[in-house]
């Protein structure tokens, strides 16, 4: 091989090492006669033994992969069966790899420490007055609240018996709570609705007050809602009583400057729901009615739930939406850099346990059951408190809940109520800079979409390249046959050979030669197959849509019974099945080939979904992994089945 010789070049390690370099210097590349590693010579210099060492390392190293490369597609085009060997394990790689990418998300070094990106919001940065005189407003509060969402009611006031046998109605209580918001100085709306659904009647009245902003223009607004019942179906007594507590104490200031509405709801689904939907007018005026009295566009949403009768000890702030929405990140960071920092008081996500101390939270195993917990419930995509139905109109909201026997108070409570009020009256426009789509494994550490949201991309890679194959190979046969090549004659050195030597030359040269040879695909039966289990797929959610609430969960079990046995049922019938049907073509037996297209745009569909659906909800995507692989299993034994 020739030598590569630059003269004259002025030298680039003269901007990597303290001295300058000669000039001129002279470099040759040549390989070595006794191996394929390149050397790399230049002129000696005393201080440049390292440089040298890395420049033969950065040279040889490509090469070395170049090799490797080369000597692969040598033995593939040798051999060209062994490709059918590459795209199983790649798939395998990428499955694994997408997987262990999910259980490094809660190790410390791939996840992020929460922080605010508004500045506008000055989370903690205010002091808040609600404490004092207003415990004793609070308690007044409590004994009027009690008497109509408490029944049968006994109670000790001052030493004093108060009995109440008889439950206040629905009238009743929206009376009292009309009066209440009146008497702290607001305008007050009452909106009822009624209607049915899965054979449960869904009936109630909100009653809402709206304190208008002194220093606003009536275009934005804030709310604070506190169900009468909450998620678990307790009565949310201190809540209630909280709610016009904060009502009337912040009606005596007047740094407002977005309106601040106060709903009380029956419960956290129904009434919320209901009056969500009229505050945009999207709702059904013949079971819901409007909203007399409205505010401007709604920044964000604080729900109550205090139903204990005593001191707490944390707070557990909920934020899943409908569908896996979350509110933007910043409404959750805000709630708790104020409530443990400004505040005092812990705080806790996704059902964390009271006796988790410090140190087990930050364990890998409490990072992953939290993870675990919080995608779980996205997946499942229902409502986890009153702040869950504003999630589809693109209103941020969170719910603030008491739990535990601790230290802290009511007016605790209310004091970190105060001062994210105060944050989001300091907002100049909509939560926007923070995430919306993140995972949380503690409350102050996340992991954005751009760092999970490879873990499956590469599971819905590993399904594509499998489709890709298996589409191949349905359109391919493999054809072995012999040639033979004589060897050839090199010019000036002709020789003259017998007939038995070319015939012993013809016998070693003459080596088998593996062809794909394309055959033409049957897809009306793979095509019939899927469209027909999609269409099939819509009864069951159409029957469970409508059946009554007493029998859904024996139906949803029933469902999930019959998705197992029907795959089975297929396979059996389809095994059963003529090799050929001069009758009937459509109920002839299908052939290997048509069980691989059918695999093929199986995956193929499959990768698709998972590639958008993780975008959107990557908890439910990671879900439909699960059932994929079922379905895969299923899929190899409807194809063993009609084998054998």
């Amino acid at each position: 091989m020739g030598t590569l010789a630059v003269g004259s070049c002025p030298s680039r390690a003269s901007r990597l090492v303290p001295r300058t370099f000669p000039s001129t210097c002279t470099v040759s590349v040549a390989p070595s006669a006794s191996s394929s590693t390149w050397t790399t010579g230049a002129r000696p210099h005393p201080e440049a033994n390292g440089l040298s060492a890395s420049i033969s390392v950065s040279i040889s190293l490509p090469i070395a992969a170049m090799g490797l490369l080369s000597n692969f597609a040598r033995t593939i085009k040798g051999n060209p069966t062994k490709l059918r060997w590459i795209p199983p394990y790649l798939s395998l790689l990428c499955m694994l790899g997408g997987i262990v990418w999910i259980l490094l998300l809660p190790l410390q070094q791939y996840s992020r420490r929460t922080y605010i990106s508004e500045n506008a919001l000055l989370p903690g940065q205010v002091h808040t007055y609600f404490t004092g005189s207003d415990q004793n407003i609070f308690r007044a509060y409590r004994h009027e609240v009690a008497r109509v969402i408490v029944a049968p009611w006994t109670h000790d006031e001052n030493g004093t018996r108060i009995d109440l046998p008889v439950q206040a109605t629905d009238e009743q209580r929206g009376d009292k709570f009309v009066q209440l918001f009146r008497n702290a100085g607001l305008k007050v709306g009452r909106q009822a609705y009624r209607y049915s659904s899965s054979g449960h009647k869904y009936e109630g009245e909100n009653v809402y007050g709206v304190l208008h902003a002194p220093r606003g223009d009536g275009t934005e607004a804030i709310v604070l809602l506190a169900p009468i019942r909450n998620i678990k179906d307790e009565v949310n007594l201190h809540g209630v009583t909280l709610l016009f507590s904060l009502a009337k104490y912040m009606k005596r200031w007047s740094l407002w400057s977005k309106d601040i509405i106060f709903v009380i709801t029956p419960d956290t689904a129904a009434g919320p729901q209901a009056w969500v939907d009229a505050y945009h007018s999207q709702h059904d005026p013949r079971s819901v009615d409007g909203l007399p009295l409205k505010s401007g566009a709604l920044q964000g949403v604080v729900c109550l739930d205090y139903a204990m009768h005593g001191r707490f000890d944390h707070l557990l702030i909920s934020y899943d939406g409908i569908n896996g929405q979350l509110p933007n990140l910043d409404l959750f960071n805000t709630a708790v850099t104020i409530s443990s920092g400004q505040m005092g008081i812990d705080t806790r996500i996704q059902d964390q346990p009271s006796s988790s101390s410090q140190d087990r939270q930050h364990a890998w195993s409490e990072r992953v059951l939290t993870m675990a917990r919080g995608m779980a419930s996205q997946a499942l995509g229902h409502a986890t408190g009153a702040h869950s139905v504003f999630m589809p109109y693109h209103i941020d909201a969170i719910t603030v809940t008491a739990v535990g026997d601790g230290g802290h108070d009511e007016m605790a409570f209310g004091r970190a109520v105060e001062s994210i009020c105060r944050s989001l009256n300091n907002l100049l426009e909509k939560l926007h800079q923070s995430f919306f789509f993140y995972l949380l494994i503690e409350t102050n550490r996340f992991v954005s979409i751009g760092t999970y949201l490879p873990s499956a991309m590469a599971i819905a890679a590993g399904y594509t390249v499998v489709a890709i194959y298996l589409w191949i190979m349905s359109g391919y046969q493999l054809s072995t046959t012999h040639q033979e090549t004589a060897l050839p004659e090199t010019k000036g050195h002709a020789k003259m050979q017998s007939p038995a030597d070319n015939d012993q030359d013809k016998e070693l040269t003459g080596l088998p030669a593996i062809q794909f040879v394309a055959i033409d695909r049957n897809l009306a039966l793979p095509i019939a197959l899927l469209t027909g289990l999609h269409l099939v797929s819509v009864l069951p959610i159409f029957v469970l849509a409508r059946l009554h609430h007493s029998v859904l969960a024996e139906s949803v079990g029933f469902a999930a019974l019959w998705s197992l046995i029907f795959p089975v049922g297929l396979a059996t019938l389809l095994a059963e099945l003529p090799t050929v049907n001069t009758k009937i073509a459509i109920f002839t037996r299908p052939t290997a080939d048509q069980f691989v297209a059918v695999k093929s745009l199986s995956l193929l569909l499959l990768g698709l979904f998972l590639t958008v659906l993780a975008t959107l909800n990557f908890s439910l995507s990671t879900h439909r992994v699960i059932i994929a692989r079922l379905s895969t299993q299923i899929q190899q034994q409807i194809r063993c089945l009609s084998n054998g």
